[in-house]
Parts: C-alpha cells; sequence; structure tokens
C-alpha cells in the first residue's frame, strides 16, 4: 500500500505563516491557528509543506486501509483558506448555511476571506467538528 504523502512534519508553522506573503491571508491564518488551538486544545502541527493540523486521529476505513490523520486543520491557499473538516461537511449543513459566503467540496470547506464570515459561526462549526470526531472518529471512507 502506498504511504500517506501528507504527514506531519517537523516544519515550524509560525515561520509558514511568516512566509505568507499577503498581509491579509496572513492574518486570516494566524486567526484559524488561534480558533483551532482553542477548539482543540492542541498546537499547529505542519502537515506536508502547507497544511496546518491539530490533533490527531487513527483512522480505519472499511477498505482495511490505517492512517493517522489530523482532527482538523487548514491551508491558507492563495485563491482561498481550506478548512479540513475530518467528519465532512454534510452533517454541518445547518450551520453553514449561518456562515456567511463559502463553497464546500467533500470535507474541504473554502473560504476567500475571513473577514466574509460570521467569527462565531465559523467557530461553533470548528467546535462541533472536533467534538463529533473526537466522540465518533471520523466514517470509513
Amino acid at each position: 500500500m502506498a504511504e500517506l504523502k501528507t504527514q506531519p512534519t517537523g516544519q515550524d508553522p509560525e515561520e509558514f505563516l511568516a512566509s505568507i506573503a499577503d498581509d491579509t491571508r496572513r492574518a486570516d491564518a494566524r486567526a484559524v491557528v488561534d480558533l483551532m488551538a482553542r477548539a482543540t486544545g492542541e498546537p499547529g502541527v505542519m502537515w506536508g509543506t502547507s497544511i496546518i493540523g491539530f490533533g490527531q486521529q487513527h483512522l480505519r476505513y472499511d477498505s482495511g486501509r490505517e492512517l493517522d490523520w489530523m482532527l482538523i486543520g487548514f491551508s491558507p491557499r492563495k485563491a482561498s483558506t481550506t478548512i479540513y473538516l475530518s467528519d465532512g461537511c454534510d452533517d454541518h449543513a445547518e450551520v453553514l448555511a449561518r456562515l456567511g459566503p463559502h463553497t464546500t467540496r467533500g470535507s474541504c470547506l473554502y473560504l476567500k476571506r475571513l473577514a466574509d464570515v460570521d467569527p462565531a459561526v465559523l467557530a461553533e462549526l470548528v467546535t462541533r467538528s472536533v467534538e463529533h470526531v473526537r466522540a465518533t472518529g471520523a466514517p470509513g471512507r
């Protein structure tokens, strides 16, 4: 079985954040780090070269594949901040309806600018996702 490419690295998340050229994107990233650290009670860890993940869980897929993955994470991409919800977006439709402008695909939530969404609703979404994953584990995929 192929090894997962996205794994925790020794890279310092603070160095990664400092390397973000756009001031708004960097400020958004720092705000998301603070939010996810509060929701998980854990520090951010670099996963690969551009994802900051929080917490860790062991996944066992229906296919028998097993891997370790973050509870929640994000990447401050050029076009949008991508938030990775381990439990996916489907179970959060009610919260997402109140969030503000966003798009979703699979387990990814895309936000163009943090200023465009309701920060309390984003905090609720992140907290609910983390609590759900801790209580049930991410669904087998």
